[in-house]
């Protein structure tokens, strides 16, 4: 009755081994560390790292450890005093011109876990910003910039259409917040206003011409304007998920403020630089076509006027490039983006999937330009950059697109990374910034243990005395509990704050509680007069029911709080949700368990260890007895037949006397 089967230990088994495997790299903690990366050309290989050791050891800094992961050298030290100057020594060093720097030499915190455990893939669970530290932002979009963009993106379509119904012009560009174009001739003029009319009804034309009377002037309608700023807040926010995410960041807060502000806390963050770097660059990427014509050489020699249309950009070789205005493809094709490197020249190399539109538009640009040069261009932080200008070899169908020419393994990736993520809608400045020092986060991760640690030791001290073994077996499953609890939250590298430890605490006490109805339950079945096996078995079954809705209606308001909670409220409910279902497991199944591999071998069971049974006082049972001698014969003959039939014997059987001794006068 009370046995399990050998595959259900098997199963507690398991469980418990993986729990202690994946909570366990929570207990070495993280190491202060100094990471160095490549950044223009600087090689990072093992020889890297004993340069690095010799640095340090000149300097009178002795890590303790050092190693090199394939792309990075890393050196852990003891304390975060030592490791700021470590860093300091290493970019010195390593990095003679600052206006060039060959390597990256970053501040990080790197788990102290075991190799055997990170060969498993068990890593510690993030911390939040306010228990590891981090680094606060408030950036204010430039919501202006969004209107120019949109309205040079305007002025090139019209440029393609214009030029496919052959109307001629001398000028059609952006002016300011204005649209200004200027017409040979009245046909053109009206081909212009007819297209702006079909195509473009954001935009509105001026009353008045500004310069003559084949001209016009238009300006975005004061909705289209709205519309568009809500949109760059929009998609910036969006894009730095994105690049959050590639950066690694686990659970950080990015959320809109007033109309053009964002706040982004990233948690663990100690390379400031690094990350402002990778928040605020703007990189997007358009496809032109190489203007090789003997008047845009000689412009570019210097030797004559740049022809009607085209722009001039450095390229990668320390050279310059003539290229037209109009944008045959633009970032917003792309699909993905992935580092790699060139099968023929073993460069490092970026390669693009563009979406079915871009693939077939770049498809037509290949076939009608064989034996031309179309240009890549990178821009960044408002500079463009060629990154390559290979020629047209031949039709090019599929959506697959190569960049490659002179980068770094670190370029590719991070080229790879911001086109991955999007460019932002508009460029933001950060108007404030704070670091959160990860001392206060070390304060806060002592009170909230502290806080765990004794609320269950009080819960093992009263479960122990007033349910005794019954007690301490609900403690056993109790710190199972505690156990799963974190090593879930390892293994799906959720993100724990401060109310997430709240959640924790909240957590014991609920799992608690279903051990207390199982106990109450057995002993209401010891009470009744059932034999120890059968209580144990059904107290557990009988409570099963009771568990399992308090539980599904606590976890349906926890989900809840993930969907609709933001910041702490969902850091809280992630923890929450979590200890439910763990406590349900580690409260019925683990302590059930126990109390069958403990009681279920005995097959003469008399007693069983579950404190004191409350029975009914014999007061009560004479205070009955008076009761029922006032009462009418048919009615007191009526009781004892009824209560005959719930004892199981039929009426009018008689009734065994008492065999409570009685008192003795002496």
């Amino acid at each position: 009755m009370n046995r399990y089967p050998w595959w259900k230990y098997l199963i507690m088994v398991v469980v418990l081994v993986v729990g202690v495997v994946y909570a366990l790299p929570n207990l070495y903690g993280e190491s202060p560390s100094v990471q160095i990366s490549s950044t223009n050309g600087g090689k990072v290989d093992n020889a890297l790292l004993l340069k690095g050791e010799q640095i340090l050891d000149a300097a009178g800094f002795k890590p303790d450890s050092a190693d090199f992961n394939g792309t990075t050298v890393n050196y852990r030290f003891s304390n975060t005093s030592v490791q700021l100057k470590a860093r300091d020594v290493l970019a010195k060093a390593l990095n003679p011109n600052p206006a060039d720097p060959q390597y990256v030499v970053a501040v990080n915190l790197l788990s102290r876990s075991p190799a055997w455990l990170t060969a498993l893939n068990a890593h510690p669970m993030y911390l939040g910003l306010d228990l590891r530290g981090g680094v606060h932002f408030l950036l204010q979009v430039d919501m202006q910039a969004a209107v120019h963009k949109k309205l040079d993106s305007i002025a090139g379509e019209l440029r393609r259409d214009l030029r496919d119904k052959d109307a001629r012009y001398t000028k059609l560009e952006r002016v300011g917040d204005t649209l200004q174009g200027v017409f040979v001739d009245s046909s053109a003029l009206n081909t212009a206003k007819e297209l702006i009319a079909r195509q473009h009804p954001d935009l509105q034309l001026a009353a008045q011409a500004p310069a003559g009377p084949y001209s016009l002037s238009a300006s975005l309608t004061p909705a289209a304007v709205s519309q568009e700023e809500d949109y760059a807040i929009k998609q910036n926010i969006q894009t730095l998920h994105n690049r959050i995410n590639e950066l690694g960041v686990a659970e950080p807060i990015i959320q809109q403020q007033g109309r053009d502000r964002v706040v982004v806390e990233l948690p663990g963050i100690q390379d400031v630089a690094r990350a402002k770097d990778i928040l605020g660059r703007t990189a997007s990427l358009e496809v032109r076509m190489v203007d090789d014509s003997a008047a845009a050489q000689a412009a570019l020699a210097g030797q004559g006027p740049l022809p009607p249309g085209d722009q001039i950009f450095p390229d990668r070789d320390g050279g310059k490039l003539v290229v037209k205005r109009d944008v045959l493809l633009t970032g917003d094709n792309l699909t993905d983006a992935q580092p790699g490197f060139d099968q023929q020249t073993n460069e490092p190399a970026v390669f693009l999937t563009l979406d079915s539109k871009g693939a077939r538009i770049f498809q037509e640009v290949t076939r009608e330009n064989v034996g031309k040069r179309t240009a890549m261009i990178l821009f960044d932080r408002g500079r463009g950059e060629i990154i390559t200008a290979p020629v047209i070899r031949s039709e090019i169908a599929g959506g697959r697109v190569q960049i490659s020419g002179h980068m770094t393994v670190q370029e590719a990736n991070d080229t790879a990374l911001l086109l991955r993520a999007g460019a932002l809608a508009a460029p933001m400045s950060i108007i404030e910034e704070r670091t959160v020092g990860p001392s206060l986060g070390q304060q806060n991760i002592s009170q909230g243990f502290h806080s765990v640690t004794w609320g269950f030791v009080a819960i093992v001290i009263f479960m122990s005395i007033y349910y005794m073994f019954f007690g301490v077996v609900s403690s056993i499953g109790l710190a199972v509990n505690l156990l799963l609890l974190v090593a879930v939250l390892s293994m799906l590298q959720a993100t724990l704050t401060l109310p997430g430890i709240a959640a924790m605490a909240l957590a014991l006490g609920m799992a608690i509680d279903s051990n207390v109805l199982i106990n109450e339950r057995v002993r209401e079945e010891l009470r009744n007069g059932a034999s120890p096996q059968n209580a144990i078995f059904h107290g557990y079954e009988r409570a099963w029911a009771t568990i399992f809705d308090s539980n599904v209606t606590t976890l349906i308001a926890g989900v809840a709080l993930l969907i609709f909670g933001s910041g702490a409220v969902r850091g809280f409910a992630v923890v929450h949700v979590l200890g439910i279902l763990t406590s349900m497991f580690s409260a019925v199944f683990f302590s059930r368990g126990i109390i069958n591999l403990w009681y279920g071998r005995k097959r003469r069971l008399h007693s069983i260890s579950i404190g004191q049974i409350w029975k009914p006082e014999p007061a009560a049972a004479g205070k009955t007895t008076a009761a029922a001698a006032k009462a009418p014969a048919g009615a007191r003959s009526s009781e004892a037949a009824s209560d005959a039939v719930k004892a199981g014997k039929p009426p009018g059987a008689p009734t065994p006397r008492s065999t409570k001794p009685r008192r003795k006068v002496h």
